[in-house]
């Protein structure tokens, strides 16, 4: 089931915060830059960047995942390894609100999300 309007009006919220928040300076943007977007019942951080080979081409870097669980009303973290797929965040695998999922991503313990 898709987020509902009243629940996507605090995660618009609280993303544009965070990412106006660690977005690099405007005039690097051109070779780094951060977004987000919505995919079913998560919310998904990355990095866009040149691709090497073709730089016209843009490729997304994954940063951090958290996909709301309605049953248990609860956000699961998770953190994209080596192998391409979404991970658990062994320090904190689920945050009960949004905001302390993306203050999990911010503070980044063990240096999962941004290296």
């Amino acid at each position: 089931m898709a987020f509902t309007e009243s629940e996507l009006v605090p995660i618009r919220e609280a993303m544009a915060e965070f990412i106006d928040h660690h977005r690099p300076p405007e005039h690097l943007r051109q070779r780094v830059d951060l977004d987000w977007r919505i995919e079913g019942q998560s919310v998904v951080i990355f990095n866009i960047r040149p691709a090497l080979v073709s730089p016209d081409r843009k490729i997304e870097d994954a940063v951090a995942k958290a996909t709301y669980v309605r049953r248990a009303k609860e956000w699961k973290i998770f953190w994209q390894r080596a192998d391409l797929k979404w991970h658990s965040y062994p320090p904190y695998p689920e945050a009960v609100l949004f905001e302390e999922f993306l203050a999990v991503v911010d503070e980044d313990e063990s240096s999962c999300f941004w290296g």
